[in-house]
């Protein structure tokens, strides 16, 4: 099974060489899961010709909003209306947990309670996982139909389900504690508040549940495929 990987941004200059882009991340998060790769950088206008490129779709993390104007977020928002009409199974992440609710009909924003930093423990109904964080902004209303699948006390809709063709997340199980480090220590600084800063390094070593939710979004693109088949 072919996963298009939908780069919408790029990891920090400062460890990019060392723990790779966010495309890179998620190839190594589904590793051994049976699929194959392409990854198309469309925060640089390099978008696949057709939603058939790939059997199933996956959208990255990015420092932008969803709702910034930049040019390549609107052809963007079009490619996940059609993906999802056409019934072909799409994961989203972070800023892909974001753009595919807006662009499905829900409202993002900067949220007003701030930022959520480091491992952050989701309830996801009948268990919990423990999973790095890193955004401020996220999904303050959920489009039509969609279904909470995650929540945090801080963010209400961190995983979302639609119709069984989309899944998404908010927080990042492609993120390690190095990545997280390397954050904390360049990106985090001056922006996200010290006591934060401070409380995230602090669980550095604590365990996170990233596995567990990398063979949840590989069964799920497995099986979306196929019920479509």
């Amino acid at each position: 099974m072919k996963i298009g990987i939908l780069q919408t941004g790029h990891s920090p200059d400062d460890f990019r060489e060392s723990l790779g882009d966010y495309g890179q991340m998620f190839t190594r998060l589904l590793d051994g899961h049976g699929f194959e790769f392409e990854i198309f950088s469309v925060v640089d206008n390099e978008f696949p010709d057709s939603i058939t490129a790939a059997d199933g779709w996956l959208i990255t993390g990015s420092k932008h909003g969803a709702y910034e104007l930049h040019d390549w977020i609107p052809p963007l928002e079009e490619f996940i209306r059609d993906t999802y009409a056409d019934g072909r199974p799409m994961v989203g992440v972070c800023f892909g947990h974001q753009i595919i609710a807006q662009a499905l009909g829900g409202k993002v924003e900067k949220f007003a309670g701030g930022w959520s930093v480091g491992r952050t423990e989701y309830d996801m109904g009948d268990h919990k996982v423990a999973l790095n964080a890193w955004h401020q902004d996220q999904v303050v209303e959920r489009p039509e139909g969609a279904e909470v699948i995650a929540s945090s006390h801080f963010c209400a809709n961190a995983g979302l389900i639609y119709d069984n063709r989309i899944w998404t997340i908010q927080p990042h199980p492609e993120f390690g504690h190095d990545f997280i480090d390397g954050l904390l220590r360049t990106r985090g600084k001056g922006v996200v508040p010290d006591h934060q800063i401070e409380a995230a390094t602090a669980t550095l070593n604590a365990p996170l549940d990233n596995n567990d939710i990398a063979k949840e979004m590989a069964e799920f693109l497995k099986k979306n495929r196929k019920e479509r088949a």
